[in-house]
């Protein structure tokens, strides 16, 4: 089955092809969002790493979810260039950092001085769920993109 453009239909419903498999994801992702993690850093992560990984379904998503919690349009306007932003703080600057490296994956992996950049400003607890939720979050892309999922219809 292809994807009908003009319907903006997936090329597979997940949840029903894989019923089992699709609930034991959403069940991590709900796990994370009860996680100490903070609402802030969780969302802006699952922001970025749909960006880098071009989801759109994935950033619709979770830019309205951020926009829902209380995140300021201008941080997600300036979220592709954080780096060269004033407005993030050092512990979302680490998160940031660490998905994008955990993302983009290199033959080095995630760096020491980016582990240690998460390290200093998160406990055990914050960093395990960061962990998790930036694979998580690429695992959900994954089956945005090739599945061609689109962004939902809002008006």
């Amino acid at each position: 089955m292809t994807t009908d453009q003009h319907t903006g239909r997936p090329r597979l419903d997940l949840p029903k092809a894989a019923p089992q498999a699709a609930r034991a994801l959403y069940s991590a992702d709900q796990a994370i969002r009860t996680s100490p993690l903070d609402a802030a850093i969780r969302e802006l992560v699952k922001l970025r790493v749909s960006q880098i990984n071009h989801c759109v379904h994935c950033i619709d998503l979770h830019t309205h979810e951020a926009l829902e919690l209380g995140e300021t349009p201008n941080r997600i306007y300036q979220l592709v260039a954080w780096r060269e932003s004033a407005l993030f703080t050092p512990a979302e600057r680490a998160a940031l950092d660490y998905a994008e490296a955990a993302t983009t994956l290199t033959e080095h992996g995630v760096s020491d001085e980016i582990w240690a950049g998460v390290r200093d400003v998160m406990t055990d607890e914050e960093l395990g769920a960061l962990v998790v939720q930036v694979a998580l979050m690429n695992a959900f892309n994954r089956f945005g993109v090739p599945l061609q999922m689109p962004a939902q219809a809002r008006d």
